[in-house]
């Protein structure tokens, strides 16, 4: 009878971790799939924010990253325990951390002059991906619910830092109005950052 109760109990606990592994696999494939629609959103929204604000450009820059802001605010609230207000606090470090790494491109692409356009164009997207992953990473830390592991948040860092790299291809391809950097780069963090979250 013991032998019998605790195969069912092992059956039962069996079952309710794939129950969950099938929640979070669909919960990590719905965030990367906002992260996509974000990206794709993010190089529209200069012309939409140009008709309606003036204001400094980093102002403007910030406001670009509004759509991403948005994923991030829903991601830290779903996949964590912290608070309202921490996740809006999550959503306008987005915003910031948009701005720093925009500003960190322009400066490497500019020490890097005289470089092929393709070299200057991968270093400066690296360190972009480098900068705005750090700060994202470094502030959602700091929340209350915010994982202290510093391995689990060098993945997203990896992950930011390297998908940064396709801002050659944008260059390349001379994108304007469509990216392939904002909504890769965007879906990766984002996923990244429920799966650090997830383990907290």
């Amino acid at each position: 009878m013991l032998i019998d109760g605790r195969a069912a109990y092992i059956e039962v606990n069996a079952l309710t971790q794939a129950v969950a592994s099938d929640t979070t696999a669909k919960s990590l494939l719905m965030i990367a799939g906002g992260g996509l629609l974000s990206g794709v959103l993010t190089p529209l929204a200069p012309q939409l924010i140009d008709k309606f604000t003036g204001g400094s450009g980093n102002l403007r820059m910030a406001l670009v990253a509004v759509p991403f802001a948005v994923l991030v605010f829903f991601v830290v609230r779903r996949c964590s325990a912290n608070p309202l207000w921490a996740a809006l606090t999550a959503a306008i470090v987005t915003m910031i951390a948009f701005v720093c790494a925009v500003n960190a491109a322009i400066f490497i692409d500019a020490q890097a002059y005289g470089a092929a356009k393709i070299m200057r164009n991968v270093l400066a997207g690296l360190a972009g991906g480098f900068v705005g992953a750090g700060i994202m990473a470094l502030a959602i830390a700091l929340l209350p619910a915010g994982p202290r592991d510093a391995a689990l948040w060098m993945r997203m860092l990896l992950t930011g830092t390297l998908a940064g790299a396709l801002m050659a291809v944008d260059s390349a391809f001379d994108l304007d109005l469509t990216s392939v950097l904002y909504p890769v780069w965007q879906a990766a963090v984002a996923v990244r950052l429920a799966m650090v979250l997830q383990r907290s």
